[in-house]
């Protein structure tokens, strides 16, 4: 059993004329001015040289600073505070040289975006037969396993329970959603199987050590504190949370990290707080290792606020780790603009965030060991509209980029 998871300044130009206009006489009382007696003609002086048609000024060209060239990488700073630097993974970016190097260059840690979810690590056909669920990897969760096995990368797998993408057929008597949902023990039964045949998979195939952690259950809350509806709390009930960690604890070996995972954490802080309370065996030892914070934060955020969360999950004793970070310019529903000053608070926010949570490694009241970011640069973003990565659209760094390597002189602040 476990023990413990960017204004423009207007400029304004007047011009001011003066207008002079000689009075007409039209008084014929008036006796006119003699006309003044003509002068000698001078002699003609000698025809001036044109004046040269002058050459139109050349329009300057703004100042570009230019992007600094830095040797640091994300494992190797994390690595200083004893955490991996991790980013998520899909074929797209396993297929692609320009992603390959990146990641290899900066992280040692890789989440799958979708292939370990159960969508695509159930076999519907196969479990109909075998009249159990089915466990049998996707093509492209085999190409990923390999991936991360041929360039020692470790593994947060994700996810197992979850409402979304989850395919619904598996809550149904003989797999068919035309029927009706089976009942508690059944369901408790498939969980089970289910479960246990991923870490045999796993184990079978030569990939389960590449692994440390695994998000067991994914994003079960609201924020009202009550627990967000799917088929797995229809058919099991209340307990489905406290029985996917029983399994998971049951099946997996000790050396990966058992944790539960959620988005909005900032605003769930006390019901998941008391929540991993309730993950205990008979004996009162944890079934959970960690929380995992989603982290998917906005440069507009009250970073204050947010310590407040990490340090109240901290004092469970768990780890705590920031599983899917991305920081939005502007807020929830209200976009910032990629200005050149909006840029610099978001390169502000990731060095304050980062800078904070190494400062409480140090001081011994937060325990983690890794720091994910959901994926590097803006173009391949999930959220691109937001740009909330450390690569723009071009692949060049921002100064995000250097905020998150704890380099303060390039991440944005102003002297």
């Amino acid at each position: 059993m476990r023990k413990w998871k960017l204004g423009a300044g207007i400029a304004i130009l007047a011009f001011c004329m003066a207008a002079c206009t000689a009075k007409e006489t039209n008084n014929p009382e008036m006796t006119p001015t003699p006309t003044a007696e003509a002068q000698p003609t001078a002699e003609p002086t000698a025809t001036p040289e044109p004046t040269a048609t002058p050459k139109p000024t050349a329009t300057p060209k703004p100042t570009v600073t230019p992007i600094p060239v830095v040797s640091e990488t994300y494992k190797e700073v994390l690595g200083e505070y004893g955490l991996k630097a991790g980013t998520c993974l899909s074929e797209y970016m396993a297929n692609n040289a320009d992603c390959q190097e990146f990641i290899k260059k900066h992280f040692n840690s890789i989440t799958f975006e979708n292939e370990l979810k159960p969508d695509y690590i159930l076999d519907k056909e196969a479990s109909k037969a075998a009249g159990d669920l089915v466990v049998k990897f996707s093509p492209a969760t085999e190409k990923l396993l390999a991936w991360c096995s041929e360039n020692d990368m470790a593994v947060r797998g994700h996810t197992l329970i979850w409402h979304s993408q989850t395919p619904q057929w598996i809550f149904y008597d003989n797999f068919d959603e035309s029927g009706k949902l089976v009942d508690r023990d059944t369901m408790l039964a498939r969980m089970e199987s289910y479960i246990r045949q991923v870490f045999e998979l796993l184990e079978k195939e030569g990939y389960l050590e590449l692994f440390y952690a695994y998000d067991v259950v994914n994003e079960a809350w609201m924020e009202d504190g009550t627990k967000r509806y799917s088929n797995w709390l229809a058919t099991i009930g209340d307990d489905y949370l406290w029985q996917a960690f029983y399994f998971a604890d049951k099946y997996a070996p000790e050396y990966i990290d058992l944790f539960y995972n959620d988005y909005n954490e900032q605003f769930k802080t006390e019901t998941l707080y008391n929540f991993i309370q309730t993950l205990v065996d008979a004996d009162g030892n944890y079934l959970i290792d960690g929380i995992g914070f989603q982290a998917h934060l906005y440069t507009m955020d009250n970073l204050d606020d947010y310590f407040k969360t990490v340090d109240r999950l901290s004092s469970l004793g768990i780890k705590v780790n920031l599983t899917e970070l991305d920081v939005c310019l502007g807020k929830y529903q209200d976009i910032g603009y990629a200005t050149d000053k909006n840029k610099k608070i978001q390169g502000q926010f990731y060095y304050n965030l980062i800078s904070g949570l190494m400062q409480r490694v140090k001081d011994g009241t937060l325990k983690t060991d890794s720091l994910t970011f959901w994926g590097f640069a803006d173009a391949l973003s999930w959220r691109q509209e937001y740009n909330p990565l450390l690569l723009d659209r071009k692949w060049q760094p921002k100064y995000a980029y250097f905020g998150a390597l704890l380099l303060k002189e390039y991440a944005g602040f102003d002297e």
